[in-house]
């Protein structure tokens, strides 16, 4: 018996595929169930995030971090020319602006994102970290808006941007040991962190007081503000896709329940939302979706 030959669009995308399944499980979960089209789509703009990201963490030096920041901006410039590489990421990529009304400029505010990682400054307040949370994350709702959108009637772009920064805010209280243990990063507010007499030498010893839980109580409630903020609109999104839209913001906002149910230990554990509880997430938001959906 022959074997069906793979095109190499379907190779591109498979490696696209599992990128998204080694290193996020989450929005894998939730963007899989998309029709194949839409799917394939979201896991070639997930590789370009991931790629851009590891250009900056899989670097341990400020010039390696940059020659390979560079390397992909270069390459993003060629694929804006309609001259990209030989690589699976821009077959990948290319194939989704073909089909979609794709725009090119969050791609580049994405890498300006990573180049503020480069430069690192630590937010003063929570608008800054708002600013910085839109470049890394926010554009990635405008990258994917036209596939999850394509036949909208209202511009989603606000509460696509307000989904990106929440789920960017997320990450930031998460991590908050890491960041600081392994990257030297504080991206908690400065003014928060003032307010709450709360010092980096607290943070440096893990201190999880009453001080720490105000601070990280203040931005997970600014965090939940933008999903349900997002979660207003979710019917304008197109009909095969509004469930796993709202299935992946609800699975990466769970993440700040499971914080809060491991004591706001974001030194020691490792804080996701176990398969069992994505299962429970994806049965209420299948409910939810029958009538009125719910924050």
């Amino acid at each position: 018996m022959v074997a069906k030959r793979v095109s190499p669009i379907e190779d591109s995308y498979r490696y696209c595929e599992e990128m998204i399944k080694r290193n996020s499980k989450s929005f894998y979960f939730a963007f899989k169930q998309l029709s194949k089209e839409k799917a394939n789509a979201v896991f070639a703009i997930y590789t370009f995030c991931r790629k851009a990201d590891d250009s900056v963490d899989e670097n341990n030096t400020k010039v390696s971090q940059k020659v390979s920041l560079d390397q992909l901006e270069a390459e993003l410039r060629l694929f804006e020319q309609g001259k990209e590489i030989d690589h699976p990421m821009w077959l990948a990529l290319r194939d989704v602006f073909n089909r979609y009304n794709m725009d090119i400029a969050p791609f580049y505010d994405q890498l300006k994102g990573q180049r503020m990682d480069i430069d690192f400054k630590k937010p003063k307040t929570l608008l800054e970290l708002e600013n910085y949370s839109y470049y890394v994350a926010g554009t990635v709702g405008l990258m994917l808006l036209p596939i999850i959108a394509e036949d909208s009637t209202l511009d989603l772009r606000e509460q696509s941007i307000s989904l990106g920064i929440a789920m960017q805010i997320t990450n930031i209280l998460r991590d908050i040991g890491e960041d600081y243990s392994r990257k030297n990063r504080i991206y908690l507010p400065e003014s928060l962190l003032k307010s709450e007499l709360y010092s980096e030498y607290d943070l440096k010893n893990a201190k999880i007081n009453i001080q720490f839980i105000r601070i990280w109580e203040l931005l997970a409630h600014r965090a939940e503000e933008l999903y349900d903020h997002f979660y207003e609109s979710i019917f304008y999104f197109d009909e095969d896709s509004r469930f796993q839209v709202l299935l992946a913001a609800r699975i990466y906002r769970g993440i700040l329940n499971t914080i809060r149910k491991n004591d706001y230990d974001c030194f020691h554990t490792r804080n996701f939302v176990s398969p069992l509880e994505m299962k429970k997430i994806h049965q209420a938001t299948c409910y939810d979706m029958k009538g009125q959906v719910s924050s």
